[in-house]
């Protein structure tokens, strides 16, 4: 009776053994990855925003700009006065960026929306925008 228990050793037993940066294996590094529909990206001479609002129109989207900051906000409100509801789904969206780089305030933002997808294009301040430099030979 005495030979029925095996003492085993704690980091061998198979489910009690931690994760390690040292295993071959990928999931330690796997975080869930969570998709925000809004994207940032500049050229030369300007900076935009692209913000995804599937199923809204253009009249129920408000847009504010101030301190840098750009605030996308819209929500689908249609309803049929013919129908009782139980249960009615709600598409609310709201985004909230700091928009990089040095922008030209003299210029209004231009904001165009298309295919469920919005974009407003931010002009670059002349100060920021890349100059050329004439090399001559001494």
């Amino acid at each position: 009776m005495a030979n029925d228990l095996v003492a085993r050793n704690f980091w061998t037993f198979p489910n009690l053994r931690l994760s390690s940066i040292w295993d071959d294996e990928d999931d330690f590094l796997n975080f869930p990855q969570v998709t925000s529909g809004l994207t940032v990206s500049e050229d030369e001479k300007s900076v935009y925003v692209e913000a995804e609002l599937p199923g809204l129109k253009p009249e129920e989207v408000e847009v504010t700009f101030d301190k840098g900051v750009l605030w996308v906000k819209g929500e689908a409100g249609e309803e049929d006065k013919g129908k009782k509801y139980y249960r009615k789904s709600q598409r609310s969206f709201s985004y909230r960026v700091a928009v990089p780089g040095d922008i030209d305030v003299a210029k209004d933002p231009q904001a165009e929306y298309k295919n469920g997808v919005m974009t407003v294009t931010f002009a670059k301040s002349p100060v920021s925008q890349p100059k050329k430099i004439a090399v001559k030979s001494a």
